[in-house]
């Protein structure tokens, strides 16, 4: 049986992906993710999905580690209870060990 013009040509990819030593990476994104990189598309006049990410892997690579750190360290969020809401904490804490005792931690003494 003759090979059919798809299976040479899929063939033929292949084995220039394995030539380059071309990897697939795959990315799962949300909503606000996949709108984010259309907007960068759109506004870049960029078609296709790989090839925006591909020039965004390769500029950020060409600013150096200094300048591209703080477009890659995302601001993280910290959680600072007020003094009302640590104390009603502890305080339920302390009435949840009272109605279950046997796994209580013991803080050392200050």
């Amino acid at each position: 049986m003759a090979a059919v013009p798809q299976d040479k040509r899929s063939a033929k990819t292949a084995r220039k992906r394995v030539a380059n030593a071309e990897e697939e990476l795959r990315l799962r994104v949300r909503p606000g993710t996949r709108q984010a990189l259309a907007d960068l598309m759109e506004w870049s006049g960029i078609t296709e999905q790989g090839e925006a990410m591909t020039l965004m892997i390769h500029h950020l690579h060409a600013m150096g580690s200094a300048k591209c750190q703080p477009l890659l360290n995302p601001p993280r969020h910290v959680f600072e209870p007020t003094e009302s809401v640590a104390r009603e904490f502890r305080n339920k804490s302390l009435l949840a060990i009272r109605k279950d005792p046997g796994d209580e931690i013991i803080g050392p003494t200050i």
